[in-house]
């Protein structure tokens, strides 16, 4: 009977992927750097229909793509510069995967710059504002999440991850000194649907409606396959799994999105929903590091395949 019982229930589910979610497809960016700093020819990679662009131009999700990506074309004082943490990967034989990694990215130029810079690899839905002029404020550069209305059961995806046994976190943020810190970083994927409106000011406020967010501290024994992270809906402060990195996004590190008015402003998470509330915007993020923005231990490694949205049938 209980056999009966679970093959009814998987019976009863829907998996719907998102476009390009098998990450299948690929754009590929080659893109020459300022001759300053070496004038070496980049490959930067994008989730999206098969093509190649040549030349140093700002970027914008091609073919329908909800897939943006850490990868960014710079123009920082004149210098053309890139960073790449994400790339297609291939697991069995032809099938492709997305392999995102922390790394530091240098630019040394005599006279003029001399910086690292820590990237977490890191894959989501929506797009990046090229070109990138500093390292100041990382989110206002970047528009976080897609307008949606449904309520998923769960998010669904292959993974593999690789974490080196390493209790150490860096934050190199260009300009500034680096910092250590204690603790191991990890490789992370999370779900958040949030309602939100604008004022008549064209601020934008949203309440958190549904939350999933894993965090992977360890490396995996190969491929994890077909696994289900589970969307809780409305206030789960008090629920038994509650992790505090489940929890609203702090107002000091707001996500931004473009208003009515076409301004990007920063998103103000200020509250929970009703558990019965209808989303208006999906954020779906997967990364090689788990911290603010710099902050990460480099060789943190995440792949990830065949993403997509579990529901009721």
């Amino acid at each position: 009977m209980l056999i009966g019982l679970i093959s009814n229930v998987a019976l009863a589910q829907k998996f719907v992927p998102f476009k390009y979610g098998d990450m299948n497809q690929w754009v590929t960016r080659v893109i020459p750097e300022s001759f300053i700093i070496g004038g070496e020819t980049k490959k930067v990679y994008e989730i999206g229909p098969t093509q190649t662009i040549e030349g140093a131009k700002s970027y914008s999700n091609l073919g329908g793509s909800p897939w943006e990506t850490s990868n960014i074309y710079a123009r920082v004082v004149g210098i053309n510069k890139t960073s790449n943490a994400v790339f297609p990967d291939v697991r069995n034989g032809s099938d492709m995967c997305v392999k995102m990694q922390t790394i530091i990215e240098t630019c040394k130029a005599i006279g003029l710059i001399n910086i690292d810079v820590l990237v977490g690899g890191s894959i989501f839905l929506g797009q990046i504002f090229e070109p990138i002029t500093s390292t100041k404020a990382p989110y206002s550069k970047m528009e976080m999440g897609i307008p949606f209305t449904e309520r998923p059961k769960a998010l669904r995806y292959d993974y593999k991850v690789f974490v080196p046994e390493v209790d150490e976190r860096y934050y190199i943020s260009g300009f500034s000194k680096k910092k250590t810190y204690e603790g191991r970083d990890s490789a992370e994927v999370y779900i958040f649907l949030q309602q939100r409106w604008e004022d008549a000011d064209g601020n934008i406020y949203a309440n958190r409606v549904g939350t999933g967010r894993e965090r992977y501290f360890q490396s995996t024994d190969g491929w994890v396959n077909a696994h289900d992270m589970e969307i809780h809906y409305g206030d789960i402060t008090s629920k038994p799994f509650f992790k505090h990195y489940m929890g609203l996004r702090p107002v000091e590190h707001c996500y931004y999105a473009r208003n009515s008015k076409g301004k990007v402003v920063p998103v103000k998470e200020i509250g929970w929903a009703a558990e019965d509330a209808k989303p208006t915007h999906m954020l779906v993020m997967a990364s090689s590091a788990s911290g603010d923005a710099y902050l990460g231990t480099p060789g943190i490694t995440l792949w990830l395949d065949n993403i997509g949205l579990v529901y009721e049938d």
